[in-house]
């Protein structure tokens, strides 16, 4: 059956291309850097919006739950009977969110982008700080990218492949499940109401 929408599907292959450009770009110091990331912005505002009015295994109303429950799923005291994301992967997801949209503030504010919005006392304009804070963020990420292909592999092994429902959207579920999905004008709509804003902030 279908679970998972277009948008989701295409945001998380753009994440996965752009992140990893971001790190060899970064690590190297050396091509479009700022570009990718201003593009990655974009991207993570979209899929954020897209958590709150898209389709229903997309919203985070659906799959966010509390550290407890991905702590007790993980040990196989609770059971995931849902589509989508198991507590443990809902948890993930927010995690590279946060971690993601941080990378990218900080990237912003080394660029400079904040400096018409803050006060010259501000942290932010800590050269070195920023510089420390975007290289510990970059590899925590790295390292939570880890944990994911980990988790990915493991469910691979016992035959519920991930990757193939990403790409396709569809995964087999025994039990027939209502959902609903979203228009994929709207999500475009967003992505470029999105999109014009960013351009219209980093060139004001």
């Amino acid at each position: 059956m279908k679970i998972w929408d277009a948008p989701t599907r295409i945001y998380h292959w753009l994440q996965a291309v752009l992140f990893t450009a971001m790190c060899v770009t970064g690590f190297l110091q050396e091509g479009p850097h700022l570009t990718i990331g201003l593009a990655l912005a974009a991207l993570l505002v979209w899929r954020i919006l897209w958590g709150l009015v898209g389709s229903k295994t997309s919203r985070f109303l659906h799959f966010v739950k509390s550290p407890r429950s991905a702590v007790n799923y993980l040990l196989g005291k609770e059971k995931h009977h849902g589509v989508g994301h198991n507590p443990a992967g809902g948890l993930m997801v927010i995690l590279m969110l946060s971690l993601l949209v941080f990378q990218c503030f900080i990237g912003m504010a080394q660029a400079g982008y904040f400096d018409d919005y803050i006060s010259d006392e501000s942290w932010l304009y800590d050269i070195d700080l920023l510089a420390a804070l975007h290289l510990y963020g970059a590899y925590l990420l790295m390292g939570l990218v880890g944990v994911h292909l980990a988790a990915i592999a493991i469910y691979s092994a016992k035959g519920k492949s991930l990757v193939k429902a990403m790409i396709t959207g569809r995964q087999a579920q025994l039990q027939p499940t209502s959902l609903f999905f979203r228009s994929n004008k709207r999500a475009g709509a967003i992505l470029l109401g999105i999109g014009g804003f960013l351009t219209y902030f980093v060139s004001g």
